[in-house]
């Protein structure tokens, strides 16, 4: 997340006390596996993408991957392309813009935005491995976006139209999330919500929820989200509300300009990981089953959103 401050210098705790919730339910063999999630994280946190730096030649691979995926699945560019030039950048750099219409003549007119960046910081000086990988920031949200839109690009079982996007230049100040979101409002873009995924890799520790959402108190997100989906699959953290984390990641920018609910969905929690920003954030530490968990335990949610009758989400 961009400029998050650590306070805690922990081990990475896979096992030690975390709640187990009941295994995923999405009754479909488009649902993700450990296989998907494996193939895709391990690509975009490869040596190969040099820590896939905005406007860099490492992350162009990643682009061209992520475009590859959702050209497979069925999911449209939503531009002319699938790429979305930012502005506001002094290198070439590009949001990558997928688009599935809903299947309903008048819900298809609301949207809902499914994103995360896909971009990390490059390379660090200093140490031996000058390789900052970025498995869990923010791989691990990018595959679950490409994962999702996997799903919903097989199914087309959503009623509301759906834009997924890979954010590029967050690392940057959420300068691809700033340029998609004002360049959307420009086009009077009748947006729902905004959903957000960050950091997703390894699981919390010692709570009775699957993740957090940023901004807790300011919606009913949470309320809603757990009701689509059974159980309780979306909790509150204090820290997150402490160090603000609702204006540390893409969310933020359709919240300043549409004033919709636009929240990031998260599962690091200050303790369960110690290589923010560091080279040591390696996909050897991601935790495959667990985001194949949040994965499929999101897409019901998701599906409620985007086929309700009504906006139930509000600020």
């Amino acid at each position: 997340m961009y400029k998050i401050v650590l306070l805690f210098c922990a081990a990475i705790l896979y096992s030690c006390g975390s709640t187990k919730l009941k295994e995923s339910s999405v009754d479909s063999s488009l649902s993700s596996s450990t296989e998907n999630v494996s193939r895709v994280i391990t690509f975009l946190s490869s040596d190969d993408l040099q820590g896939r730096e905005s406007g860099g030649e490492g992350i162009e691979k990643a682009a061209i991957f992520i475009e590859n995926e959702f050209k497979s699945n069925g999911i449209q560019p939503y531009f002319s392309s699938y790429r979305d030039t930012i502005s506001n950048f002094d290198k070439p750099a590009y949001n990558i813009v997928g688009f599935l219409e809903g299947s309903d003549p008048e819900l298809k007119k609301e949207y809902l935005v499914i994103g995360a960046h896909y971009d990390h910081i490059g390379l660090l000086s200093g140490t031996v491995d000058v390789i900052a990988n970025g498995a869990n920031d923010n791989a691990s949200g990018t595959t679950a976006v490409i994962e999702i839109a996997r799903y919903f690009g097989n199914t087309k079982n959503n009623k509301r139209s759906i834009i997924f996007v890979l954010f590029t230049a967050e690392e940057k100040g959420l300068l691809g999330s700033k340029h998609l979101a004002k360049r959307l409002k420009n086009e009077n873009l009748n947006l729902y919500t905004m959903l957000n995924f960050e950091m997703v890799g390894v699981p919390l520790i010692e709570k009775d929820y699957l993740m957090y959402v940023t901004g807790y108190e300011s919606s009913n997100l949470a309320e809603v989200g757990n009701r689509y989906a059974k159980e309780k699959l979306i909790g509150f953290l204090p820290k997150a509300k402490e160090f603000n984390l609702f204006k540390r990641s893409d969310n933020y920018p359709f919240h300043q300009e549409f004033n919709v609910p636009s929240q990031t969905f998260c599962t690091f929690d200050f303790t369960n990981f110690n290589h923010y920003h560091k080279v040591g954030d390696e996909v050897e530490l991601i935790d495959f089953n667990h985001m194949v968990n949040v994965i499929n335990k999101s897409i019901p949610m998701i599906k409620a959103i985007a086929n309700a009758s009504t906006k139930e989400i509000k600020y």
